[in-house]
């Protein structure tokens, strides 16, 4: 992946990603979210990359981004773990990020778009249909 940080003013490795899903009463839909960042993690080129709830568990952003200013990132990238526009990211999100950031000096921050309808999203639908045929279970 190359991107371009001069408009930034940051070096690469001064930046973090946070991936933010929902959280969850429930232990393991909060654990896939740490699946899904140790996948990142091995995907991607960045040194810092950490997991945080948006509600009902830890780490929350806030906590996200003190791990992250912990780790020497100036510029923290959230990437809301949604499949689709709503309040969440809209709003809630980017709210509880502007408020982690003034919690944490004034650190830069960018929120991105969620998954979305990514051409991407098609080639993991047909993967999950394609399970479900050469495994069918009970209907």
């Amino acid at each position: 992946m190359s991107l371009e940080f001069t408009q930034l003013g940051v070096q690469h490795d001064q930046v973090a990603v946070v991936l933010v899903d929902h959280g969850s009463r429930r232990d393991e839909s909060n654990h896939l979210l740490l699946e899904v960042v140790e996948a990142y993690q091995k995907h991607a080129d960045w040194r810092i990359v950490e997991p945080a709830h948006m509600e009902l568990a830890e780490p929350s952003i806030l906590t996200a981004f003190r791990r992250c200013i912990e780790l020497g990132a100036e510029l923290v990238i959230v990437f809301p773990y949604f499949l689709g526009p709503g309040r969440h990211w809209n709003s809630d999100i980017p709210r509880l990020a502007a408020q982690a950031a003034e919690e944490c000096g004034g650190v830069r921050y960018l929120v991105t778009s969620p998954l979305g309808l990514h051409r991407l999203m098609m080639q993991v639908i047909d993967e999950r249909i394609a399970e479900a045929i050469d495994q069918p279970t009970d209907c």
